[in-house]
């Protein structure tokens, strides 16, 4: 990865704003090469896979170049698939959060024309879209090409494997001649290289290379899970697993101190380790997890960087990370001096479409991840307070303490049994959870056929809208799609990275 940061490459005041809310840190590869060749206004030519994170590479410098005072169509993205299309308008508002006034629309088949229609006429500067669908909004008079200054083929080696490749070259032709144009491509088949030599002359190439490499001696684990009940599942993973250390990783600087000031209050020892740390304090802190002064950390994927601490046993994955590339380093974080180890990854359901990019990344697939039954919990719940409490028997403290209970007992006529319950609720009030007297609830588990939660295929979606009228900051508006994806317009799901 690239040393330099998001603010050495040129990006304007606006997108750096939000690469500092979203708490990016470092530039992937392919974003420290597309990203000052598109600021300056090149065409690009970039072979890269799903994962590496691309989408950035070529959202945040257009953006940086955008005129968001002008409400006409600026950029145009084409995807292959409705679910990449959502995909990188998300990512496209995330990085506008800087702009007062910035419009971002996806448009794809299997919705209504109504509200795109709609939402064309209200002006978005920024349109997603898949080519069979934007080519009909052409045709009728809809989508308007003229102020078009970027254009950005997103997979185009799948556009081509699922048909496209007619619609988009009549796209290219109906752009200006000026449009500033970018192709991605994993492969650059025959008929990639032809529209690249047509449309893209005497561009910048950029490749990455993205080994798959096989994680040894590392099992590999995914439980699914929703957003809101993360810390659930995490905490009940932290009571089960026999975990020598572990460290969590999480995208932003902002959670690592979230996440581990809500461990603590739970009893864990942890600490947080991320860029704002100085040099002293990072390897204080790396010091504690080698010595088991500290039993975990929650990182961010830079801050972790090189850290080789051998009695690590787990790392867990509590946010998905934005590349492939980053899952290899954090997952290797485990399994070393010849130890074994194990990674556990969180996903939502909107993230499950990552797994399978991950999967080829370490090629090697991930088991289901089975937390306890709530009964089976409890029974571990009870077993470990009654170890802790006869490991106190042992406590040199205990005779006195015993003398002291007896009096007490005696003074008030109290059962000896009735003094210790009370003692334990004094200490369940002074510590809740202390004690495991309630069998805990299950966790609602995600269904591997159900909606993607709001927003994903089948639920609410449209125009992504950065204020004006009814909308709010980084909030949808609009379209409601209608009906199952139709034809090889569509196409069907591909696992699509975004960063």
């Amino acid at each position: 990865m690239s040393e330099k940061t998001f603010a050495e490459l040129g990006l304007s005041p606006a997108v750096l704003e939000a690469v500092r809310t979203v708490g990016y840190e470092i530039p992937t590869p392919i974003q420290a090469q597309a990203i000052p060749a598109l600021l300056e206004g090149h065409h690009l030519l970039g072979v890269a896979q799903t994962g590496t994170g691309k989408t950035a590479a070529f959202a945040m410098p257009l953006l940086s170049r955008i005129d968001a005072d002008d409400l006409s169509p600026q950029i145009l993205v084409l995807t292959p698939t409705r679910e990449l299309a959502i995909q990188v308008a998300e990512a496209f508002t995330t990085y506008a959060s800087g702009f007062k006034q910035l419009h971002v629309l996806p448009i794809y088949g299997g919705a209504d024309f109504a509200p795109q229609l709609k939402a064309l006429q209200r002006g978005a500067q920024v349109i997603v879209g898949t080519p069979g669908r934007l080519l009909d909004h052409l045709r009728r008079g809809r989508l308007k090409l003229d102020n078009i200054k970027a254009l950005v083929l997103d997979e185009a080696d799948e556009m081509l494997r699922m048909g496209f490749i007619d619609d988009v070259e009549s796209i290219l032709a109906a752009t200006p001649d000026s449009c500033q144009r970018a192709l991605f491509s994993a492969t650059m088949p025959p008929a990639i290289a032809r529209v690249a030599n047509t449309y893209l002359s005497d561009a910048t190439q950029v490749k990455i290379e993205s080994e798959t490499r096989t994680v040894e001696r590392i099992s590999q684990y995914v439980l699914p899970t929703f957003g809101d009940r993360k810390l659930d599942a995490l905490t009940r993973i932290l009571e089960v697993e026999p975990i020598d250390a572990a460290i969590i990783f999480v995208r932003t600087k902002a959670e690592t101190t979230m996440l581990s000031e809500k461990l603590a209050a739970r009893g864990h020892s942890v600490a947080p380790l991320n860029g704002d740390l100085n040099q002293r304090q990072r390897e204080q802190t790396v010091e504690d997890l080698k010595r088991g002064k500290k039993d975990i950390i929650v990182a961010t994927d830079v801050a972790a960087r090189g850290l080789d601490v051998s009695r690590v046993s787990h790392v867990i994955n509590y946010d998905v990370p934005y590349d492939s590339e980053a899952y290899i380093h954090r997952v290797g974080r485990t399994g070393r001096a010849g130890r074994s180890g194990k990674a556990i990854l969180l996903v939502t359901p909107r993230e499950r479409s990552w797994l399978k990019t991950l999967e080829r990344a370490t090629n090697s697939p991930m088991e289901s991840y089975e937390l306890p039954t709530p009964a089976a919990l409890q029974k571990l719940r009870q077993e470990q307070f009654e170890s802790q409490l006869l490991g106190f028997t042992e406590d040199g403290k205990v005779a006195k303490a015993m003398g002291l209970l007896d009096d007490i007992a005696e003074r008030n006529d109290i059962d000896m049994a009735m003094l210790a319950g009370a003692l334990a609720c004094w200490m369940e009030s002074a510590q809740p959870g202390t004690l495991p007297l309630e069998t805990p609830s299950a966790l609602p588990v995600p269904s591997a056929n159900a909606p993607k939660g709001k927003g994903g295929p089948g639920g609410k979606r449209g125009n992504f809208r950065k204020g004006g009228p009814g909308g709010k900051p980084g909030g949808y508006r609009g379209n409601k799609p209608g009906g199952k994806p139709g034809g090889k317009r569509d196409g069907g799901f591909k696992p699509a990275g975004k960063r």
